[in-house]
């Protein structure tokens, strides 16, 4: 662990230059959390967010980082980090205590997949919404969807419809398997994309959707490969920027926010209870190829992970892009679905176009009865690593929104 966390160490201790974006995102969220206790004293020292360019310091977040380091994970869930949390907490009127952090223990799930001509797609179960991804492709899966092109309108409408359908179920049944019967299996099979896929109308677009009823049967994302064939897709995020804005006293970060994810709204799967894991959006993905590791894979950014990760998959397979190109291709971004906290989609929604989509699929697209908004972003942010098995090496790409880079050493 000293190892691990020693660049990060140096880092908070010595500082290190804001990139552009990130000053952008800091900016943006200093009226919203300076109010919060404790705020202004770890990341607005002078009184304003650091500027790009600037030499940003956190020497708190270093001093917890060395008290991780040399006493291991027990420092942070049973030792004064997390007495000094519960301790500013409740000062705030919050629940979170000294007991919810010990008790708390991290868990191996078995990721779930479904085949999309012939590539296995792999995702994490609910609580989360990654098989939102392959309910999505399994839709898609019954279309010729390379003949149609990435810029047709034909394309665009029956993914933004499909990303509708799917969102419906996720916005009813994804929630913690622990205290919900979340049908998985049914939910990402063939024949249930099937009879979904019959309530698409190729020529107009759906005000709403009912969800199915499947029957039992702030995010950063990185990826990392070794010289012995190891793949690693990992991501995590505070949510919302910054987080929930509560910042403990000294100890250098702010505490996620990802509650936000619970309905208040009795009888749902997504009910807050205690012990409870909200829906979450974090989505790591990956795809095998008869059984063989192939592609390490994560789009960043909300409601938009499952739709990237689709779109991602369908440009590598459908449209044969590369994998640098399956990221800068222009991406579709569906808002205005219903939503696990309770919201339901009652107008069809939103569909936000990145730059590069012609004037004459937006003019048809708006015939089908779509609301189209231009919009600068988010489209999300990607990262991936692709294993070439024939020479024995990785190709790698990385976004362009943002800042990031593809490396190998």
């Amino acid at each position: 662990m000293e190892d691990i966390l020693k660049p990060s160490i140096e880092y908070a201790r010595n500082g290190f230059p804001v990139t552009e974006l990130i000053a952008y995102y800091l900016e943006r969220s200093a009226p919203i959390l300076q109010g919060f206790p404790n705020f202004k004293e770890t990341y607005m020292p002078d009184g304003q967010m650091p500027a790009k360019g600037e030499i940003f310091r956190n020497p708190y977040l270093a001093n917890t980082y060395e008290t991780i380091a040399r006493e291991g994970r027990d420092a942070f869930y049973k030792g004064d980090i997390a007495r000094t949390i519960e301790a500013y907490i409740k000062e705030n009127g919050g629940f979170l205590s000294y007991e919810d952090m010990a008790a708390h223990k991290s868990e191996w799930v078995n990721p779930i997949s479904a085949n999309y001509r012939e590539y296995d797609v792999w995702q994490l179960p609910p609580n989360g919404q990654g098989i939102a991804v392959l309910q999505i492709l399994n839709i898609l899966e019954g279309y010729d969807i390379a003949s149609m092109g990435l810029y047709s309108p034909e394309y665009i409408h029956l993914f933004v419809e499909t990303k509708k359908l799917a969102f419906e179920d996720r916005a009813k049944y994804y929630a913690d398997m622990d205290f919900s019967p979340v049908p998985v299996e049914r939910l990402i099979s063939k024949e249930y994309a099937a009879e979904r896929r019959e309530l698409i109308d190729p020529n107009r677009a759906a005000r709403q959707y009912d969800p199915g009823i499947p029957e039992s049967p702030n995010t950063i994302y990185l990826t990392v490969a070794d010289k012995d064939g190891n793949m690693v897709s990992l991501i995590q995020s505070n949510y919302r920027g910054m987080g929930s804005g509560m910042t403990p006293p000294e100890l250098g970060f702010v505490i996620q926010n990802r509650g936000e994810g619970f309905t208040l709204k009795p009888y749902h799967f997504n009910t807050y209870e205690p012990g409870k894991r909200p829906f979450h959006t974090i989505i790591p993905g990956f795809i095998t190829k008869d059984g063989e590791p192939h592609v390490s894979f994560g789009v960043m950014g909300g409601a938009m992970q499952p739709q990237g990760h689709a779109q991602i998959v369908v440009n590598m397979i459908d449209f044969g892009m590369n994998l640098q190109e399956a990221g800068d291709a222009p991406r579709i971004k569906h808002t205005g679905s219903s939503e696990p906290t309770g919201q339901l989609m009652t107008d069809g929604g939103t569909v936000m176009l990145e730059s590069g989509f012609p004037y004459e699929t937006i003019r048809e697209l708006m015939k089908k009865g779509h609301r189209i908004q231009w919009a600068v972003g988010p489209f999300g942010g990607y990262q991936t690593i692709m294993w070439g098995p024939v020479n024995k090496t990785y190709y790698g790409a990385s976004e362009s929104r943002k800042d990031a880079q593809a490396a190998g050493y």
